[in-house]
């Protein structure tokens, strides 16, 4: 099983599928390993065979290129539960069909001021077509990996539609509906997240909340709760049987075990039977199966067969966060609690699995690229009873009772109002120690630290604990890379349509642009926060905002709020939020960090704000970088004219490669050899333009796209090449 599992999970880490002749001849090597009994190395080619026969096939129902883009009129039907924000909604459309062209079969899309949607309906709708693409950053989340892993071939938004049939079978919908319409203290999306799994009713705060608490997994990871509500079931009715309140004539095992199953796979149902819940009824059936033939079973082959189950019916769930926080949050705690001597005493039994998992999972939240919540295991001795011992059984029971009128309200109303009790409290604790981002270390780092872990999860005995702590330890002391006096790190994040970029030297940093914010979604906090944080960035010298448009200092505020900045420099300062406290951009001021000059300049008769963008010239040895924001044309001859008017290494596109800047004089005088472009993803702008592009080519710049590439990073000072997150390369990012 561990040979079989290995194959299947071994798909993640592919640069690219085989080719079907290959797949065909590991099938055959597999089965001569079978035939002479090397059952693991034979079930692990047959493993990897399988996923990647998913794989391709997932790849393969993938929206063609051809259609990236293009606006076309989709027929299908809604599935799952539509998610609501404000006027905005995002759904899912099964079986889409058009007149013009083939689809994939799910199209995940956004849908902003149309009317109320509902799971099981059937649409007409004008989709402007993406193909599946997602930002690309250092530890940050993949989108693509995701969508890959739900099936989801392709998105977009839609400009109008018509509803062709109402809902049919959509009871999930319905029922969600009915909860949120419940008085519970205010706390009903919070209900529905935890009896249904649906969590988008939670705002971004709530969401912040469970994450610096380390709490997610309490509302939107049920499978935890499936075994507790099968485990209620089963122990209800073996005390039944054992005061004599259970009917005689009917076997009161065969009943525990059956009931506790249907039970548990009716919440599953309930909650979505994502891949924690799919793992946890495959691990109940089976202790209860063993159980029912009165045969004791380890842990571990149950764990194995729910692994081995999962992968094999969803082998793309591999690509999934998660995935592996799931299965290795049980796998930790059969590993620290099976083949153990003795009982721990009740306050051992009721604190040590809480410091087991956060201990276990960390060098697996470390690798995914996930914040580390200090406050978790702590939260989590009140949070993890509380929900389950007092909040889910009446909620699940409310919510079974919602027919009768009043008894189901009420039960529903009591679990709100322990909810947000807890919350209160989680909330303060959330406030006094913030989430913990480790930083970036090398693959024998985090080889080191694992294996301290492991130490200190092992038996007493076995080895010296205090080993483990010093390599624990290297996570919180790891020993960064220097940058070489006289150079400076340069990352272009991947943002979307805005600019970021991060200039660290030897001892200091500066942020030039802080991202994008549009509605809801605020590219400071989701990404640059985020990425300072893994490079170990705990404070900023300078943060640089060119101009006031919202694609450059929309994220500016969630970074001021998320560490300290001594100093905040901008070329429209009257148009930032006055949080900001910005001092104007003043041409020629310059200084010099760590031998690595920067020097400003804006032009004086600047009328719009582009051409008010603060301009920065970085110079390190005999290799410059010039950052424009997002002047045009005019405001580039001005520059000319300028003093740091000078050939130039690197370049960042101005206005993001639009047709109104890069004018070919601009070029030609600069004469960089690389252009960077930092823009979204089929933006509506057209950018870059295809005649900028030409200029680009005909002058044999090197183009570095943030939508084609994401984070691109490299080391002026040193004449090296630059380096895409997209490198190494995954099967799934194939055409990106």
């Amino acid at each position: 099983m561990l040979g079989l599992a290995s194959g299947l999970m071994a798909l993640r880490y592919l640069p690219v599928l085989p080719p079907a002749g290959c797949l065909f001849l590991l099938s055959a090597v597999g089965l001569a390993l079978l035939f002479f009994r090397t059952y693991p190395f034979g079930l692990f080619l047959f493993g990897l065979v399988w996923a990647c026969v998913q794989g391709q096939s997932a790849l393969n129902d993938r929206l063609s290129p051809s259609l990236d883009g293009r606006t076309l009129w989709v027929e299908g039907r809604v599935i799952g539960l539509p998610q609501r924000t404000g006027t905005a909604q995002r759904f899912e459309l099964r079986d889409a069909t058009s007149r013009h062209a083939e689809l994939p079969r799910t199209l995940r899309l956004s849908w902003h001021g149309g009317p109320p949607l509902n799971s099981g309906e059937r649409w007409r709708l004008a989709v402007k077509l993406k193909k599946p693409h997602g930002l690309l950053n250092p530890q940050g989340f993949d989108y693509e990996a995701w969508l890959l892993a739900q099936r989801i071939g392709g998105t977009g938004s839609v400009k109008e539609g018509q509803r062709l049939a109402p809902a049919a079978y959509a009871w999930r919908d319905g029922l969600r509906q009915r909860l949120l319409q419940v008085d519970a203290h205010g706390r009903a999306p919070w209900l529905a997240a935890l009896v249904m799994g649906d969590g988008s009713g939670l705002s971004r705060d709530d969401w912040a909340l469970l994450q610096a608490t380390g709490t997610v997994h309490l509302l939107v990871i049920s499978g935890q709760h499936i075994g507790l509500f099968g485990g209620l079931l089963y122990g209800l009715v073996a005390l039944l049987a054992r005061y004599g309140l259970w009917p005689r004539t009917w076997p009161w095992l065969p009943w525990a075990c059956g009931l506790a199953f249907a039970g548990a796979l009716g919440y599953g149902l309930l909650a979505g039977f994502e891949v924690p819940v799919q793992r946890a009824c495959v691990m109940l059936g089976l202790v209860l199966l063993w159980r029912l033939r009165f045969r004791h079973v380890g842990m571990w082959l149950p764990f194995l067969l729910a692994l081995n189950a999962v992968l094999i019916a969803q082998p793309l769930a591999s690509l999934m966060p998660g995935f592996w926080l799931s299965f290795m949050a049980v796998a930790v705690l059969i590993f620290t609690f099976s083949g153990r001597l003795g009982a721990w005493r009740w306050w051992a039994a009721w604190t040590r699995p809480q410091g087991l998992i956060a201990l276990g999972l960390f060098p697996v939240i470390w690798a995914l690229g996930l914040p580390v919540s200090v406050t978790g295991p702590v939260a989590n001795l009140v949070a993890v009873p509380w929900i389950s011992l007092l909040v889910l059984p009446s909620a699940l029971l409310g919510t079974l009772l919602l027919p009768v009128p009043w008894l189901g309200e009420a039960l529903l109303w009591l679990s709100g109002g322990l909810l947000d009790a807890l919350i209160r409290g989680l909330a303060l604790l959330a406030g006094t120690f913030l989430p913990w981002m480790p930083a970036q270390v090398t693959t024998g780092v985090w080889c080191l630290s694992a294996v301290g872990v492991l130490i200190l999860l092992l038996p007493a005995g076995l080895l010296p604990r205090p080993l483990g702590w010093p390599l624990v330890l290297l996570a919180v002391f790891a020993p960064q890379e220097r940058i070489p006096h006289g150079q400076v790190e340069v990352w272009q994040l991947d943002v979307g349509q805005g600019l970021a970029m991060v200039l660290r030297t030897r001892h200091h940093t500066l942020l030039y642009d802080a991202g994008p914010k549009v509605r809801e979604v605020d590219q400071g906090e989701r990404v640059v926060v985020p990425v300072l944080r893994a490079l170990g960035v705990s404070e900023l010298d300078v943060m640089l905002i060119s101009h006031a448009d919202s694609d450059h200092a929309g994220g500016a505020l969630a970074v001021q709020r998320a560490m300290a900045i001594k100093k905040v420099i901008s070329g429209d300062v009257p148009g930032l939020a006055l949080q900001l406290q910005a001092q104007p951009c003043v041409s020629g001021e310059w200084w010099e960090w760590d031998g690595v000059s920067f020097s400003l300049w804006q032009w004086a008769d600047a009328q719009t704000g582009n051409q008010k963008s603060c301009v920065l010239l970085v110079q390190a040895s005999d290799e410059r970088l010039l950052l424009t924001g997002d002047i045009d044309a005019l405001a580039e001859r001005a520059f000319l004219k300028s003093p740091l008017a000078m050939p130039v290494h690197w370049l960042q596109s101005p206005h993001h490669g639009s047709r109104s800047s890069s004018s070919k004089v601009f070029l030609n005088a600069l004469k960089p050899e690389h252009v960077l472009i930092s823009r979204g993803h089929g933006n509506s702008f057209g950018h870059p333009h295809p005649q900028v592009l030409a200029r680009y080519n005909a002058l044999g710049m090197n183009v570095l796209d943030s939508a084609e590439q994401g984070a691109v990073r490299f080391r002026l000072g040193t004449r090296g090449m630059a380096r895409s997150l997209r490198q190494p390369s995954r099967f799934w990012r194939q055409g990106g």
